[in-house]
Formats: C-alpha cells, sequence, structure tokens
C-alpha cells in the first residue's frame, strides 16, 4: 500500500487490506451460495442482499481514490432501486398466497390462486369496497408480482435503465471484476428469473400455457439492453468498460431468452459466460500490469523500452 500524499509504502496497512480483501470475498461467497441454495424467498432476499453489501465493499476497496468510492456509491444506491421491486413482490406473494416457500410457491394450485385474483382495477376494487379505475389496471396481479420480481433482477444484472452501475464497478480490483461482476453476482438475476418461472409463465390469466405479457417485457428490456451495451461498448477506451458493457450485453441475451421461454438456453449461456468472462477479465488484469511495467520501464530508461513497444 502506497499512500496517495506522502507516497511512502506502509507494508503494515497493506497485509490488512490484504486480509480484508480475502474476508470480504469470502463473505461474498457466503451470500452467492446461499442465495442459490435457499429454499424460500426470504431467505433468498437476504443472500442477495450480503452479496450487494460485498459488492458494493469491494468496488469501493480502494477508497482512498475519490472515483473508486463514488463508483461504490453509485453501485449500491442503483442496486437498491431494483431491490425495492424484488421487496414489493415478495410481500405480495406472501399476501397472495401466504408463504414464499419456493415448493408451495410452484404448485399448481397456488399459481392458479395467483392466477384467479385477476386485474388490477378488480382486486383493489375488492379490497376497498367500490370501484376503482386505474391506468393499466386491466394488467393481472400475477403480471404486477412478476414485474416487480423483474425489477430485482433488472438491478442486479445491470439491464436497462439500471445498467449504469456495472461500468463504474469496473473501479475494484480486477479479480473482483472477474469474480464477481462478470461471472457470479450478476448472473443472481437472471437465476432469479429462472429460478421462479412458473410465476412468471402463470401471469397470463386467459391462457396460462402461453407466455404471459409480463414475461414480453422481460423479453423486451432484455433485447433492448444487448443493442444498447453493445453499441456502446465500442466506443469505450478503457479495457475493463469494454468488457463491463460486454457482459451487460451478454446478461441481456440470457434475460432475452428466459423472456421468450427459452430458459434452457438462458441457463447455459450463464453458465458458459461465468467461465469466459471471467478469464477475459482476468487477461485484461494481465494486459494492465504488462502496461503499466512497461511504461516505469519505459521512463526509468530514457524510453527506450517504451520506443520498442
Amino acid at each position: 500500500y502506497t499512500d496517495p500524499t506522502t507516497g511512502e509504502v506502509d507494508r503494515a496497512l497493506g497485509r490488512a487490506r490484504y486480509a480484508r480483501f480475502f474476508a470480504y470475498v469470502s463473505l461474498f461467497a457466503t451470500g452467492m451460495f446461499g442465495f442459490v441454495l435457499a429454499s424460500n424467498l426470504v431467505q433468498a432476499l437476504l443472500f442477495w442482499e450480503i452479496m450487494g453489501l460485498c459488492s458494493f465493499l469491494l468496488i469501493g476497496f480502494w477508497n482512498f481514490k475519490p472515483s473508486a468510492a463514488e463508483a461504490a456509491k453509485k453501485a449500491f444506491m442503483t442496486t437498491r432501486i431494483g431491490d425495492m421491486g424484488l421487496f414489493v413482490g415478495i410481500m405480495m406473494l406472501f399476501a397472495f398466497l401466504g408463504t414464499t416457500d419456493y415448493t408451495a410457491l410452484m404448485r399448481p394450485e397456488s399459481l392458479a390462486r395467483l392466477q384467479g385474483i385477476g386485474p388490477i382495477d378488480g382486486w383493489l376494487s375488492g379490497m376497498l369496497g367500490y370501484e376503482v379505475y386505474r391506468p393499466l389496471g386491466g394488467v393481472s396481479v400475477a403480471a404486477l408480482v412478476a414485474l416487480c420480481l423483474f425489477g430485482g433482477s433488472i438491478g442486479k444484472s445491470a439491464q436497462f435503465p439500471l445498467h449504469v452501475w456495472l461500468p463504474d464497478a469496473m473501479e475494484g480490483p480486477t479479480p473482483v471484476s472477474a469474480m464477481i461482476h462478470a461471472a457470479t453476482m450478476v448472473s443472481a438475476g437472471v437465476f432469479l428469473i429462472a429460478r421462479l418461472y412458473p410465476v412468471f409463465a402463470s401471469a397470463n390469466v386467459d391462457h396460462p400455457d402461453q407466455i404471459s405479457g409480463a414475461m414480453y417485457a422481460v423479453a423486451a428490456i432484455g433485447a433492448l439492453t444487448v443493442l444498447l451495451a453493445a453499441t456502446i461498448g465500442m466506443a469505450q477506451y478503457d479495457i475493463k468498460r469494454v468488457l463491463a458493457f460486454s457482459t451487460i450485453s451478454q446478461l441481456g441475451y440470457m434475460v432475452m431468452a428466459l423472456g421468450i421461454g427459452a430458459y434452457v438456453a438462458a441457463v447455459f449461456h450463464l453458465l458458459t459466460h461465468a467461465f469466459f468472462k471471467a478469464l477475459l477479465f482476468l487477461g485484461s488484469g494481465s494486459v494492465i500490469h504488462g502496461v503499466e511495467h512497461g511504461m516505469h520501464e519505459g521512463h526509468g530508461h530514457g524510453g527506450g523500452h517504451a520506443a520498442d513497444a
């Protein structure tokens, strides 16, 4: 660790930060494993937020850099917007079905009960005791629940319009970019949709065996994110930001596939993307180190090495 003001090397502080880095990474691994292995949505939400906390801590790991501190705050606040949608969706499921357990939620009778609530206008009218008419009130309550749950995926998987935090998250150490912001945590939103796929599929009240209106919204957001991120990525100069926009685009492919019902393709791409994108990020770290050493050697020897490069 080099003090940014004096330029002196503090080895004791450097060792302490090294230990703290691996403590954060271990806590993140706990959150990710817990989320995947959770048996109900409340437990999943708990580990979901542990992942968000570790993302915040690791993006801002070099908190003496103003850009890293700002990026950590931006990521934390942006993903919290999506997490509020997830929280509302979980509470609505509990209010309507009395459970958040995955096994209970996926039962045909539970899905039929969710479908039977009908449109939002009718639900509000029955609850309040008088007729209520609202814009988009004809949308089913099941679709509203699915869209609220999708809000969590938009934030965590950096889909439009909450995609803005992921490029700035590259301020964190490169291993964090490789493991958390390319391979695992950002895929949690895709995993959530796949895990709750029957809830999304049941949102079409008239034709429950067909793709629902909520799934069309999922597919549209995914398709827009694919095109938008890939286009922006072509104009980036920082190597890690290029890979960050590539990650956003690839996640958009997964979300789009889930929206059209191709959940096998989406999960398969989730697995393959984790490997190749993590390796790309680690390769970018090697490039950054190589270029940095080349520049230092060039300056130290009158620019000879730099000229050779």
